[in-house]
């Protein structure tokens, strides 16, 4: 008998460890929910839920094939390879499949586990499968790891003309097997009803296929017009696959092979907006990389050593109005709020508001980070920390010091009309489009149930450029 332990892989189709795992021999499956774990890391109370969700549609795909899925309550990561191994030996397991994880704690635990079952003569195979190239596999001529995008991406735009990662088929159903885990949904209930949060259910569909049917819809109606509009946060224009890529209800490589089915799977760009989500996956597939290679990222250091020594301001005031959307700048306080009520901001909004809160308010971006994890429904370690960091100039390939985006500027430009900004701050809705980006500006007496700036954006812009400079 063979066990596949689920993680942040929670799907059937293209999945690494359970197609081999079938190819050996009749499997059993097996999720450990780590509420007290997840929470230490900081994930947030709907991304836990929508995780939780997502098993009940494990567990039924998986019936689909005759493989039983156990759910084991184990806290903290700590206890797994005890219980792990326990339950191997009650089924009398022979090999356990998984994929790799890339943070530092998960390998960790992975390492931990590997140890025990290995005394016992029980060989755990892990897989790639949360990236299209094997972490640590992407190194320029000196065989290092690449710290620039650009050049990262070149290298795996050559990768990929050469072979497109293939997916891995679904098994076929095995012969019948029968566990009793009449009590693990039970579990599940259990958990979403502890957990305090607001119920995002019928945003944030878990039903079968639906992750597949949101990559098809981007690709037929959204696609073509990506580039043009992916920045504009008033318009529905992004895929909405950053929380499913996440918790691995769907994988990168269904992505990309999505992205060039006209191709019939080939690497060939036909299009703009093909090009640019196409850079927006390798995003992605680079901050994992940097993440595995780099560990010092996740362990709350900026990834250039030397900006440990910028001086951050720190005031708990200007931080409490940047977290609850009051700070005066209305594009941020949009976006904040948006965060807030639905557990996603619109990318170029997240670029916005972290930019904010470390140049303007000159706050250690260590704070945002967290910030975000404990809102994101889509909270993803490598994406978050890596956008965080190319925010703050403290990371890989990270936006130079002195270029400081002026928030009124970007409103205006991606939110002309301030749509978005009238359907999560509606305090400014009668507001022209002249207006709302600054209502202060040219009239700081106006009355509104609104408050003031927290600080001058071109006076903070300096104080930020002076700061660095320093170290």
């Amino acid at each position: 008998m063979q066990l596949v332990w689920f993680r942040q892989d929670l799907r059937i189709t293209d999945h690494a460890a359970l197609w081999h795992a079938s190819q050996t021999g009749k499997c059993v499956a097996l999720v450990m929910i780590s509420i007290a774990q997840w929470q230490q890391h900081d994930d947030a109370a709907c991304k836990i839920s929508l995780y939780l969700r997502q098993i009940e549609t494990l567990k039924r795909q998986l019936a689909q094939l005759n493989i039983p899925l156990i759910i084991q309550d184990v806290p903290l990561w700590q206890d797994v390879p005890q219980q792990l191994y326990t339950v191997v030996q009650d089924l009398k397991i022979e090999n356990v499949f998984a994929n790799i994880e890339l943070g530092v704690n998960e390998q960790k635990r992975d390492t931990q586990v590997n140890a025990l079952l290995s005394k016992h003569n029980i060989l755990l195979n892990l897989y790639h499968d949360r990236t299209l190239f094997p972490v640590g596999s992407i190194l320029n001529q000196s065989n290092q790891p690449y710290k620039v995008f650009g050049a990262f991406k070149k290298r795996c735009y050559e990768l990929l003309s050469i072979r497109v990662p293939s997916c891995y088929p679904t098994p076929e159903p095995q012969p019948s097997i029968t566990l009793d885990d009449s009590l693990d949904l039970e579990i599940i209930t259990q958990h979403i009803a502890a957990l305090d949060h607001k119920d995002l259910a019928d945003s944030w569909s878990v039903r079968e296929n639906y992750a597949e049917s949101l990559l098809d819809d981007f690709l037929e109606h959204k696609l073509a017009y990506y580039a043009e509009e992916r920045d504009f946060p008033n318009l529905n224009a992004t895929s909405q696959l950053s929380a499913y890529l996440n918790m691995g209800a769907i994988s990168i490589r269904q992505c990309i092979h999505g992205l060039f089915r006209e191709q019939l799977g080939n690497f060939h760009l036909s299009g703009h907006g093909q090009q640019i989500w196409l850079d927006e996956l390798l995003w992605r597939e680079f901050y994992q990389h940097i993440l595995f290679t780099f560990p010092h990222v996740s362990k709350h250091q900026p990834f250039k050593e030397n900006t440990n020594k910028i001086k951050w301001l720190n005031n708990d005031n200007h931080l409490q109005a940047w977290q609850q959307g009051q700070t005066g700048i209305p594009i941020v306080d949009a976006g904040m709020r948006q965060l807030k009520a639905t557990g996603w901001m619109h990318n170029r909004v997240r670029m916005i508001t972290a930019m904010f809160l470390t140049k303007n308010l000159l706050i250690d971006w260590r704070k945002g980070e967290k910030w975000f994890m404990q809102h994101l429904i889509d909270g993803d370690l490598a994406a978050n920390n890596g956008g965080w960091q190319w925010c703050a100039s403290t990371g890989t390939d990270a936006v130079p010091y002195f270029r400081v985006f002026n928030p009124t500027t970007q409103s205006q430009k991606f939110d002309p009309e301030g749509e978005y900004i009238k359907r999560w701050v509606p305090e400014l809705a009668h507001l022209d489009a002249k207006q709302i980006h600054a209502p202060f500006a040219k009239n700081p007496n106006l009355a509104l149930n609104y408050p003031h700036p927290l600080v001058d954006l071109g006076l903070s812009r300096k104080r930020a450029i002076e700061a660095f400079k320093l170290i």
